[in-house]
């Protein structure tokens, strides 16, 4: 009985490792090729940062992204450091209220002690709860040039100049555009692919918390995806809550299999009505079928 949209705030899982990455290759420190150690899990304290489906070895930054690793994202972000990291996040304007036409507007939770673990674990999605808004708004930034624009639910005029904040530059814009892109042509969003209308997107699946802790069968499963791919001009956030395994997603209830082909059928849907033309595009070679299985529970 209230607006999740704009008012329910949830953990986004690897949704958010759009965010982190953006980061890592605005700040220069990190760049395409850099390479991070992804043979072994990483140990903190009591806690341990795994990859649901482990590479077991050494990944670019291209592969951390279209494999969604956790273990790699995590050590992107102790590359960049937590003082930047927690500023790229509040210029991006995912640790306040994302201001909206809609005054019913939910306050992002982030944790109240910002340590080496927790550096770690917000850069995929864990342990910092944003609303929807948030992410389409902060996803259309980093595929639009790298202006983040208030959200409205009103039509703008063509000619209106509007106001934006940049939260990236235009050629880590360029990059994400890319990696977005093979993470739908090479990764766990294949199954949101429109023949004709090219889509560039993340998935995330997200365990639930409840007063015991995470449930790992309770998902919150996401897929943010852009379309037309090269020069995106809208975007679709699908949200389901709690998927059950079926025949048709092989028992898998991850969000490779689920939210991304929902999101695909959204889009051939209104992909015409909105008159986005069609493109021509060289046929995907070489993409495991499986692929849309290979997403993180974290």
């Amino acid at each position: 009985m209230f607006n999740r949209v704009t008012l329910g705030v949830y953990e986004m899982g690897s949704t958010f490792k759009t965010f982190s990455t953006a980061m890592a290759l605005d700040t220069q420190k990190v760049t395409l090729t850099s390479q991070f150690d992804a043979t072994v899990p990483i140990v903190h304290g009591q806690f341990t940062i795994s990859d649901f489906h482990p590479e077991n070895r050494m990944l670019t930054v291209p592969e951390v992204f279209v494999h969604s690793s956790n273990i790699g994202t995590a050590k992107m972000a102790l590359a960049v450091g937590m003082p930047v990291q927690r500023a790229y996040l509040a210029k991006m304007g995912l640790l306040t209220p994302m201001p909206s036409e809609i005054r019913e507007v939910g306050t992002p939770i982030v944790p109240a002690h910002w340590g080496e673990l927790e550096t770690m674990t917000v850069s995929y999605g864990h342990g910092i709860a944003v609303t929807p808004l948030h992410v389409a708004a902060v996803s259309a930034a980093l595929v639009n040039g790298g202006r983040l624009m208030k959200p409205t639910l009103l039509k703008r005029n063509p000619a209106q100049v509007v106001p934006f904040t940049r939260v990236v530059s235009e050629h880590t814009s360029s990059q994400m555009r890319e990696l977005l892109r093979m993470v739908v042509t090479q990764g766990t969003g294949s199954l949101a692919d429109v023949p004709g209308y090219p889509v560039a997107g993340k998935t995330g699946t997200a365990e639930k918390a409840g007063a015991k802790g995470y449930a790992r069968t309770a998902l919150l499963n996401s897929f943010m995806g852009v379309f037309p791919a090269k020069n995106p001009r809208y975007l679709v956030l699908v949200l389901l809550d709690e998927p059950q395994p079926t025949e048709a997603t092989k028992g898998f209830a991850t969000a490779g299999w689920t939210a991304a082909p929902t999101a695909g059928k959204v889009i051939a849907r209104i992909a015409p009505m909105l008159n986005v033309p069609v493109t021509a595009e060289d046929p995907k070679k070489g993409v495991p079928t499986t692929m849309a299985s290979y997403e993180d529970l974290h």
